[in-house]
């Protein structure tokens, strides 16, 4: 960073989004006096077409996680599954067993009801008379794991 410091202000990486885009202000000005519209948006460095698609990802994303039709069914029906493909019971499952199978299958639940249900950790602790953290921590040390 001392390096970047000493060399200074750099033209082509001043603005963002639309701007360095399209080369520069000059460009956006011409797109204007043209009546031609660009979708953009500043957290995203890339033209039109790229920055509508991956918006529209992110829209689709986000309606699924916050999707709330039937949620109480679909946790049941998920909890179901989930003890099935583990080999536990649902009486074992909401026990707060330390059993291996048990807690494979307790994340697994969780897993599915956080990422791509938009259940919150609280809703599936208490659903499992667990504690939060006995959901989320699992979680958030997978998370780290990826990156």
């Amino acid at each position: 960073m001392e390096e970047g410091l000493s060399s200074g202000r750099k033209p082509e990486l001043v603005g963002g989004g639309l701007i360095r885009s399209l080369g520069g202000w000059s460009s956006v000005l011409a797109l204007r006096k043209r009546g031609e519209k660009q979708a953009f948006d500043q957290r995203i460095l890339g033209e039109g077409e790229f920055v509508e698609r991956i918006l529209s990802e992110a829209d689709e994303k986000a309606n699924n996680l916050f999707r709330i039709d039937r949620k109480r069914e679909r946790l049941e029906a998920l909890e179901e599954r989930v003890c099935k493909d583990h080999g536990v019971s649902l009486k074992e499952l909401r026990s707060g067993s330390r059993r291996h199978a048990v807690v494979e299958a307790r994340q697994e639940l969780s897993r599915l009801g956080i990422m791509e249900h938009g259940y919150s950790g609280a809703e599936i602790a208490r659903y499992l008379g667990v504690t939060t953290s006995c959901i989320t921590r699992p979680l958030s040390s997978t998370a780290k794991n990826v990156s």
